[in-house]
């Protein structure tokens, strides 16, 4: 086959390909974050405006299924309950394709929610726009928005999903930070977890 029919045939088979949603750049510090209507297994829906706190907001990808997301419940659940009453708002989006990953179905996030009682709105981002909107890379993947909705620190949790491991904790230091009218000192630190399960078939 001659080269130039070869890339005619290559060119044909890519177009043919399912378009993949994908994340855009995360949402830049000191951008407004980006709003949503999602809903809850509350059976409520969830906007920014109707989770923020006066103080702040925090905006977390999670998901049911992924190990790390589990292995950071409990801590999240904590930092809620600490700061929540002091004026920072919360909220997990679950940014997940169920048909890649089932047990990330709406229904299974009700049960999740039930079982860990979290002290926050539990949403399903069923188009993927919210989490390509703010970047969303990995499950869990933090997002802390200051009382005007300005990103002011975004990445992980802590260093490490192994308790006896942490050195630095981040998110905490974020709040903290915040709460005290100061800036951040880490403004950004590189998320890890299970990779967000885009869907195939585009948005």
């Amino acid at each position: 086959m001659r080269t130039g029919a070869l890339a005619v045939l290559i060119a044909a088979v890519v177009l043919a390909l399912p378009s993949v949603t994908r994340a855009g750049d995360e949402l830049a510090i000191g951008a407004g974050g980006p709003d949503f209507n999602l809903e809850g297994t509350d059976g409520a829906m969830h906007s920014l405006a109707s989770v923020a706190g006066t103080r702040g907001t925090a905006v977390i990808f999670t998901c049911n299924e992924c190990p790390y997301a589990k292995g950071y419940e409990d801590r999240l659940i904590a930092l809620a309950k600490s700061y929540g009453p002091r004026g920072i708002g919360f909220i997990a989006i679950n940014p997940n394709d169920p048909t890649i990953v089932p047990g990330d179905s709406f229904e299974q996030m009700k049960t999740r929610a039930a079982e860990k009682k979290f002290p926050y709105p539990y949403v399903h981002d069923q188009t993927q726009a919210i989490a390509a909107a703010y970047g969303a890379r990995v499950t869990p993947h933090i997002f802390l928005l200051d009382a005007a909705g300005k990103l002011v620190y975004r990445g992980r949790v802590d260093n490490s999903l192994d308790e006896g491991k942490i050195k630095n904790r981040d998110l905490d230091a974020a709040l903290a930070s915040l709460m005290g009218g100061k800036p951040v000192p880490v403004a950004t630190t590189k998320p890890f977890g299970c990779g967000v399960k885009w869907s195939k078939k585009g948005r």
